[in-house]
């Protein structure tokens, strides 16, 4: 049993893009596909899709589960475009943080990913909506 399904995600997609895949699978979620979705309008992947594949301990071949393909993306000359994605709050030790303790990620350059009560987003577009909210993770 999976305890912390974002961290599972998140590893996935640390380990594909450090040994060059193209795309990741990874166990379909809400959550997951909202991380998905931030990362893409980020330009951290190209993009994303929701698959349906046969259950494989099951016979019945109407039995399906969702999948979340994230496609990686790479510079021309391989360079990664995550260089790092990093879990913040945790099952045990949750992250909150008001609209003023938002922080900012490289200076700017990378993303923080907030669970606030308009969502999942990007921390830039929590300060703007002025909500503050749990701090999933980092991205740059």
């Amino acid at each position: 049993m999976m305890m912390d399904t974002v961290a599972d995600f998140l590893s996935r997609i640390r380990n594909a893009n450090l040994v060059y895949k193209e795309y990741v699978d990874a166990p379909y979620s809400k959550v997951n596909e909202a991380i998905a979705r931030i990362l893409k309008e980020e330009g951290f992947i190209k993009d994303y899709e929701i698959v349906e594949v046969p259950f494989e301990r099951t016979k019945n071949p109407e039995n399906k589960k969702k999948l979340i393909r994230v496609h990686l993306k790479y510079g021309p000359n391989r360079e990664r475009v995550i260089n790092e994605i990093k879990r913040i709050s945790k099952p045990g030790r949750r992250v909150y943080v008001g609209v003023e303790d938002i922080p900012l990620v490289k200076a700017g350059l990378g993303v923080a990913i907030l669970s606030t009560n308009k969502g999942i987003i990007p921390g830039y577009k929590a300060r703007k909506l002025g909500v503050g909210g749990e701090v999933l993770c980092y991205v740059w």
